[in-house]
C-alpha cells in the first residue's frame, strides 16, 4: 500500500525558479489524499532554508521538515563525525555550513561550486585527499537543466578527484541509499510503501528502485527521449500532474 511520495524538486516541481504547469495543484491533491510527502533535491546552490522558502513563494504547501537536501545531509554527517571540511561549494551554500570546526580539513565537501571548480581549488582538494581526507559529495549527477540547456553538474568532478587521488567518494545525496533511508525513516515508512518521482533516470529512478522503492520517471526537466528504456520497470508519465491524475483515479 502506498503511504508516501518522494518528490524531486528541480525538473518535477520547478524549472528555472518557476513552478511547472499543474505542479502546485498536483502537490495539493497529494497532500489532501493523506499521503506523506517529502521533497528531495541534490541542489548545492541553495541552503535547505532557501529551498523551502522558494517552494513556498511559488505556492507549494511545504514545511521545512519535509525538505531533504544533499548539503543538509552532508552537514549532519560532518557534525556527527566531528569533521572539519574543505568546502568546494557554491558561495550561496556557505550559510549551510556556518559554525563548523576550523583547522586542517578531514573531509573535502564537493558540490556544484560553479566558477570555483577551477584548477587551483580542485588541486587543493586533490592534495587533501592524498593526505587522507575523506571525499564527501552531494551527488553524482552528470548534468542539470537550466534555461532550457543542460549544464555540467558535480558528478564529473567527483569522478575526476576519485580517479586522480585513488579514493572513493561518500555520496550523501541521491543516489545514495543512506539518503533514501534517512528520508523514509523520518517519514516512518518502508521502501515498498513509497514512490519516488524524478526526472533523472539514474539518480532518482534507478537508485530508488535499487533501494526497494517504486519509481516514476516524468518527461520534464532533464528527461531525454529514450531515458525510459533504461528503466523499463519504472512508471513513466508526462508530468507530475499526469501522475497524480492517474494515481488518484486508481481504486
Amino acid at each position: 500500500m502506498l503511504k508516501a511520495v518522494l518528490l524531486d524538486i528541480s525538473g518535477v516541481l520547478t524549472e528555472d525558479d518557476e513552478a511547472l504547469p499543474g505542479a502546485v495543484e498536483a502537490v495539493a491533491r497529494l497532500k489532501a489524499s493523506g499521503l506523506a510527502l517529502r521533497f528531495l533535491t541534490n541542489t548545492s546552490r541553495k541552503t535547505s532554508a532557501a529551498v523551502c522558502e522558494a517552494l513556498e513563494r511559488l505556492g507549494f504547501d511545504v514545511a521545512p521538515e519535509q525538505v531533504f537536501t544533499a548539503p543538509g545531509a552532508i552537514r549532519r554527517h560532518l557534525e556527527r563525525h566531528r569533521l572539519t571540511p574543505y568546502l568546494l561549494i557554491h558561495e550561496r551554500l556557505e550559510p549551510e555550513f556556518a559554525g563548523l570546526p576550523e583547522g586542517e580539513p578531514g573531509a573535502v565537501v564537493l558540490g556544484d561550486a560553479e566558477q570555483r571548480l577551477d584548477y587551483a581549488h580542485l588541486d587543493e582538494a586533490f592534495r587533501l585527499l592524498l593526505a587522507g581526507a575523506l571525499l564527501l559529495a552531494v551527488g553524482t549527477n552528470r548534468y542539470f537543466r537550466e534555461s532550457g540547456t543542460l549544464h555540467l553538474d558535480a558528478g564529473p568532478f567527483v569522478r575526476a578527484l576519485e580517479y586522480a587521488a585513488g579514493v572513493e567518494a561518500r555520496v550523501l545525496g541521491k543516489p545514495s541509499a543512506d539518503f533514501f533511508h534517512a528520508v523514509l525513516d523520518e517519514a516512518g515508512v518502508e521502501p515498498h510503501e513509497a514512490l519516488m518521482v524524478g526526472d533523472d533516470v539514474e539518480c532518482d529512478v534507478l537508485a530508488a528502485m535499487e533501494f526497494g522503492l517504486a519509481a516514476c520517471l516524468v518527461r520534464s526537466g532533464k528527461y531525454r527521449p529514450g531515458d525510459e528504456e533504461r528503466a523499463p520497470k519504472a512508471r513513466c508519465e508526462a508530468s507530475l500532474e499526469a501522475l497524480v491524475e492517474a494515481l488518484l483515479e486508481t481504486p
